[in-house]
């Protein structure tokens, strides 16, 4: 076996290694892979701040994390707010909404009577049994969405996140202050001609990253003013808290806005308000279009990766590892473009 050398079995071994690693270790790692990555995209800021004042790295480092729990506080805040107004906005006018619900069946239910008034038994009996076994199929669909359990496990849910939460604030600071220190003990571990390959690797991939973020930024910010500017004609006392709304989520790949839009439209039409219903509708493909043919422009220029292959990494990074894989997987599909660019894989081979 001429394909049976010691290079064949060590690239073999580290894709096997970071296999496991992608399975096993990071998704119990996520809230310090998150605070490792979020210290690097702050760290040009500590540099600058560190320049700019000529203040000690140790005071930079406190300014910028001030700064970032400052922002995020506020951010969280101002959505938990929002998110209760809007409940409770909502449960006042559960009443109306169940009356509307109970007005459209009566009329359905007369509707069904007089179409079926010729019909024979059997039929009518049949249309009666198929519609009640859809009614009960809705009513248990609600149920295990709305009962003990799902309420439990959400509320169960909240220590574990607020554990992960403090852990994440914790290891950004110290990631933050002692990220100069890990490169230079990275590079002390590397001869002069692999630190070279992995110096334009990270230079690659730091551009690369910024790169996907001022894609995706520049992307939502069109969605945000499209879905602004439509829904203030649409739904002007809603305009701006839903446009936020739908803005952030977009960030969610291949869903985006339609994880919003389409719920929304759908209860339209189910409450009887064709009109708003069906501009909700148009509203969401407009979305979708704009997304689907400006996001793989936007993306080739920025990031140099084919749309499809980052749907393929998307979609197995998914499978794998989860959300995060959303994320992860055009993250390691750009490693390893960037490593190979470096000289540091080589795959010239044919078969």
């Amino acid at each position: 076996m001429k394909w049976l050398t010691k290079r064949t079995v060590t690239i073999a071994i580290v894709i096997a290694a970071l296999i496991l690693i992608s399975v096993y270790i990071l998704p119990v790692s996520i809230p310090l892979i998150i605070a490792l990555i979020t210290a690097i995209f702050l760290e040009p800021l500590v540099n600058f701040i560190h320049k700019k004042f000529k203040w000690h790295r140790k005071s930079a480092v406190i300014s910028v994390f001030i700064l970032f729990l400052l922002v995020v506080s506020l951010l969280l805040y101002w959505i938990v707010t929002q998110l209760i107004g809007q409940i409770i906005q909502f449960s006042k006018m559960v009443p109306e909404y169940t009356n509307s619900l109970s007005v459209m069946w009566d009329e359905f239910q007369s509707f069904f009577f007089r179409s079926t008034r010729d019909m024979p038994v059997e039929v009518i009996s049949s249309f009666e049994t198929e519609l009640a076994g859809f009614m009960e199929g809705i009513r248990n669909w609600v149920l295990t969405i709305v009962n003990y359990d799902t309420v439990t496990n959400l509320l169960t849910g909240i220590p574990s996140f607020l554990v992960s939460f403090i852990v994440f604030l914790i290891a950004l600071f110290l990631f933050m202050l002692d990220l100069p220190d890990l490169k230079i003990l990275l590079f002390k571990r590397l001869k002069e001609s692999t630190a070279e390959k992995v110096r334009f690797m990270f230079a690659r991939l730091n551009k690369v990253i910024f790169g996907f973020l001022k894609a995706q930024f520049l992307v939502s910010c069109i969605i945000f003013i499209v879905s602004l500017i439509s829904l203030a004609f649409i739904t002007p006392e809603y305009a701006i808290v839903m446009s936020l709304i739908i803005w952030l989520i977009d960030f969610i790949p291949i869903l985006g806005s339609i994880i919003v839009l389409t719920p929304w439209f759908a209860y339209e039409f189910i409450t009887g308000d064709v009109v708003q219903g069906t501009q909700l509708a148009v509203l969401a493909l407009v979305l979708l279009i704009i997304r689907r043919t400006v996001e793989p422009k936007v993306m080739g220029t920025q990031i140099g990766l084919s749309p499809l292959a980052t749907l393929i990494a998307m979609f197995i990074g998914l499978q794998l590892i989860g959300f995060l894989g959303f994320f992860i997987g055009p993250l390691i599909v750009i490693l390893f473009t960037s490593a190979r660019e470096a000289g540091m894989i080589k795959m010239d081979f044919r078969v």
